[in-house]
């Protein structure tokens, strides 16, 4: 016998704890339903825990409002909810004159975003705030910050829970069907069991299409393809030679290989993105060399040895290698014509930083 719900949120990563919390405080019934034994176990806890400003993404793009909403949104939670996170602030930097155009470019289409607190830098200025650092000019981003996204995770869970929401852990969506009356979700695990829920929010993640796959009645011209990149950080041995997280001038559809501080202080070089046709986080230590050579074009004192394997994360995504990089895809009724139904698609970087901000969306296309 079915087991009638409100809504339910497949997916408790970073962003569909954030969703489910939002519903939660609007008054909904939810269930938050996460196929692993723990939430946030993928995307959501291996990344860099930056949360950006909103400088790179196209005028208007949901990446580019969510990601500046979700910043000045997401301090102010963190700073009411005991999280732990830093303003330490960010410098991309051009490490050669060819550079220094498409340096401009990206301050200039950060304020066009509404950052507005972007400062450019001149090669002695730069000196002076980061002396490792060789570069011809910089940009500094002083809203770019880390975070622990295990406590922020903590954080929107126990928000969700104090107004009411359910966390069904080792139960995934075995199939699903659209009615006339709810969306039926068969769902497995050690205790199986089929609910009729009046909205169902998909942000399964790395699985988010093949979830909308198994609910019969989703168009399938409407579910994206599936492509998977792998990012391999390395860990800096002894004290860090920065104060602030170093970008290089992007390549292609990602920010080559930067540096990131977390809250203890250690120093991550990342992400190195390579493409892969399934999950598996297995680390590929030959790619150590290219890592060397890429770090040392603006910081040319690393020394052989230093570098130690971190960890590896994948991020969803719905285009292809040499492909543009394309927007958030959240699909509502309008997309797919279900009511109560919203997919997300390839929520990557900066999904995290988003994620209030497209919480409040999802809720508001679910409000009834």
């Amino acid at each position: 016998m079915a087991e009638r719900v409100d809504c339910a949120v497949i997916g408790a990563g970073v962003v569909g704890l954030a969703i489910a919390r939002a519903l939660a405080m609007r008054g909904r019934e939810v269930v938050i339903l996460e196929a692993e034994e723990a939430f946030g176990t993928h995307t959501s806890s291996r990344n860099s825990e930056v949360i950006h400003a909103g400088i790179y993404y196209p005028t208007g793009s949901l990446k580019a409002r969510f990601c500046v909403a979700g910043r000045r949104a997401l301090y102010e939670y963190c700073a009411g909810h005991a999280v732990a996170h830093k303003r330490i602030g960010k410098v991309i930097v051009a490490t050669a004159a060819n550079q220094i155009d498409t340096l401009q470019r990206y301050r200039q289409q950060g304020e066009t975003n509404g950052v507005d607190d972007l400062v450019a830098l001149t090669a002695p200025e730069l000196h002076e705030l980061e002396p490792e650092v060789a570069a011809v000019a910089g940009v500094l981003s002083p809203s770019t910050g880390i975070i622990d996204s295990h406590g922020l995770m903590l954080a929107y869970l126990g928000d969700a829970q104090d107004h009411g929401a359910a966390l069904a852990l080792a139960s995934p969506v075995r199939a699903g069907e659209v009615d006339s009356e709810a969306i039926v979700l068969e769902i497995g695990g050690a205790e199986p069991m089929v609910l009729e829920c009046r909205s169902v929010v998909n942000a399964a993640g790395l699985h988010a299409q093949s979830v909308a796959r198994l609910i019969r009645g989703v168009p399938a011209a409407t579910v994206p393809p599936t492509y998977y990149a792998i990012g391999h950080y390395y860990t800096l041995a002894g004290r860090s030679p920065f104060t602030r997280l170093i970008y290089p001038v992007a390549r292609r559809d990602w920010l080559g290989v930067h540096v990131t501080i977390d809250l203890g202080g250690q120093v991550k070089f990342g992400p190195d993105l390579g493409w892969i046709d399934r999950v598996d986080y297995r680390f590929d230590e030959s790619r150590a060399a290219a890592f060397y050579r890429a770090i040392r074009d603006y910081y040319p004192r690393l020394k052989d040895g230093t570098l130690q394997p971190g960890y590896t994360g994948i991020r969803p995504k719905i285009h292809g290698p040499n492909e543009p990089a394309p927007d958030f895809l959240i699909h509502g009724p309008l997309q797919h014509g279900i009511a109560g139904l919203v997919n997300l698609y390839g929520i990557e970087s900066p999904g995290l930083t988003s994620s209030p901000a497209i919480a409040d969306y999802v809720a508001d296309l679910l409000d009834p």
